[in-house]
């Protein structure tokens, strides 16, 4: 059986603004030419897969019901602006400090290996998005390329990047 490409995303600083625990739809501003480069991502048959630190959850700042309309209002709104779409995000709810350790918390990769477990994906043919070096580690221990989005000229990404 063939194995998926992926296109994993960070979601706060790199899809959308990070309002500091981003969670309520009106704070949601997508970063300059991300959504663009993930509908680029979809056209070229990518799964598009969010990977993100959730820790205001486990601080009771906001809710997973909350987190889940979040993300359903940003793959909204990325289907009706941009004809992009997001197909799956994974979330880790954990802060060391008020809940313990776990192994989906970036700069661990439990997140994206459950992904690609889950999807059947073929790490050598996937790049993971992020704007920290947590997101580089994660991704790097999997075996997936990274991209600092913040190195990246987003407006006018270049077609390696896609292949």
């Amino acid at each position: 059986m063939a194995k998926n490409k992926a296109a994993f995303f960070d979601r706060d600083g790199t899809i959308n603004v990070d309002t500091v625990h981003t969670y309520k739809t009106e704070e949601l501003r997508f970063i300059v030419g991300v959504p663009e480069l993930i509908r680029r991502y979809n056209d070229k048959g990518f799964l598009v897969i969010v990977i993100t630190n959730q820790s205001g959850i486990a601080r009771g700042l906001f809710t997973e019901t909350d987190m889940r309309k979040f993300h359903e209002y940003m793959n909204w709104r990325l289907n009706n602006e941009y004809g992009a779409h997001i197909d799956a995000f994974y979330f880790c709810p954990h802060h060391p400090d008020f809940t313990g350790d776990c192994e989906c918390r970036k700069p661990k990769p439990g997140l994206i290996q459950q992904a690609i477990r889950d999807f059947n994906i073929c790490v050598e043919q996937s790049v993971m998005f992020g704007d920290s070096d947590s997101d580089v580690k994660a991704a790097t221990a999997t075996g997936v390329r990274a991209v600092l989005i913040n190195s990246l000229h987003v407006g006018g990404v270049d077609e390696k990047t896609l292949n």
